[in-house]
């Protein structure tokens, strides 16, 4: 167990990976008092001079072992492309366990998830999954409204929809291939899948899934092949109490005005959250982009309530998710720091993988995957 009897002032981060995430990281960690990036390890020359700009003094790393073990560094943030994740965190337990932000997924495979489940166990040192979508502020509102149940009562159903725009373009294409991301419904729906734990406060017992790739990178050509990322995607997830969740997925629909609508109901009422995409991406000619809203819909006396949940503008503006990536780094800081706890912890990340992994398997076979016995099982973590 890792006990940190010194509250330290400044934090030292060493970064490993620092592509598109990576630098929204350091963005972030730039907007925390007492805190410093110090090393970054990136193999790519254009993303490592692009973060050595961004975090100025830091120096950068000829290694992965170099960052974990030097001396000016505190914490490590690990956000290297999925299928980097569990060996480069079996390094780093192996070398000097420092407490980790690992960025999501926490792995890619059954195979791997096991092993980070025997890891977690023994690591002394605190692990954050980075599942940043519950710090969106509408998002939090919504979950503050599903857990009070003062408008909704006990809930029955959580719906997730995310309509949005089509994956980026990554550093070698890595992600247009389901062997280096863990597929769609691991890669970007594992916030999902946290989200169904932590709002309905329940685990998943079956998962059923029907998928495709309708669209996106159909005449995309790459030296690994051709890609074989889902595009669209429906997921029903049983949970333990009764309750059920349905994520929708579209990434060819980035004309929405919002990019997330998430909407929990219970006997007495609805609440709902609509989480616009990112605002670099919004067309000028429209005006502002949209702000952040949670609608109450109470069944009786009826009469929806529109609350307006505005992002402060620095948070907003220093990455792609509402701000919630400040807010994450508020919360791992304070852990480092000895004056917080973890939220997110290793076996949340896990247990957002596994479902993300029997969602895959759901749409490759046709049929359901139990969660309480086999291979998915989630007891496994």
């Amino acid at each position: 167990m890792f006990v940190n009897n010194d509250t330290i002032s400044n934090v030292r981060y060493g970064i490993i990976g620092c592509g598109m995430m990576g630098q929204e990281h350091l963005r972030n960690i730039a907007l925390l008092p007492g805190a410093s990036v110090t090393r970054i390890f990136e193999p790519d020359d254009a993303m490592a001079a692009a973060s050595l700009a961004l975090a100025q003094g830091s120096q950068r790393a000829a290694s992965l072992a170099e960052v974990i073990t030097a001396s000016d560094v505190d914490c490590l943030l690990v956000a290297s492309p999925n299928f980097r994740h569990a060996q480069q965190l079996a390094e780093i337990a192996a070398l000097r366990p420092l407490p980790v932000l690992l960025e999501k997924p926490a792995c890619t495979s059954l195979e791997e998830l096991r092993e980070l489940a025997l890891l977690g166990r023994a690591y002394a040192a605190p692990i954050w999954v980075a599942m940043e979508y519950r710090y969106m502020p509408p998002v939090t509102r919504l979950t503050e409204e599903a857990h009070s149940q003062n408008n909704t009562g006990p809930l029955a159903m959580l719906s997730i929809r995310e309509h949005r725009f089509p994956f980026l373009v990554k550093v070698g294409d890595w992600n247009r291939f389901n062997r280096y991301t863990g597929g769609t419904l691991v890669e970007k729906c594992c916030h999902f899948f946290d989200l169904m734990r932590h709002v309905l406060r329940s685990e998943p017992v079956r998962v059923y899934a029907s998928a495709s790739v309708a669209h996106n990178h159909l005449e995309e050509r790459y030296p690994d092949g051709v890609p074989d990322i889902l595009d669209n995607a429906y997921v029903v997830v049983d949970f333990a109490n009764g309750q059920r969740a349905l994520l929708e997925l579209c990434m060819f629909a980035e004309g929405a005005r919002y990019q997330e609508e998430i909407s929990v109901v219970g006997s007495r009422g609805k609440a709902e959250c609509f989480v616009p995409g990112p605002g670099r991406f919004w067309p000028t000619h429209l005006g502002e982009p949209p702000v952040p809203k949670v609608v109450i819909s109470p069944r009786a006396p009826k009469g929806p309530r529109e609350l307006e949940v505005p992002v402060d503008p620095v948070a907003l503006a220093a990455g792609d998710h509402n701000g919630s990536t400040f807010y994450q780094h508020q919360r791992f800081n304070a852990v480092v720091r000895g004056v917080g706890q973890v939220e997110v912890g290793l076996k949340d990340g896990l247990a957002a993988v596994l479902m993300g992994l029997a969602a895959q398997e759901s749409a490759r076979t046709g049929q359901a995957i139990d969660l309480t016995q086999g291979a998915y099982a989630l007891s496994q973590i």
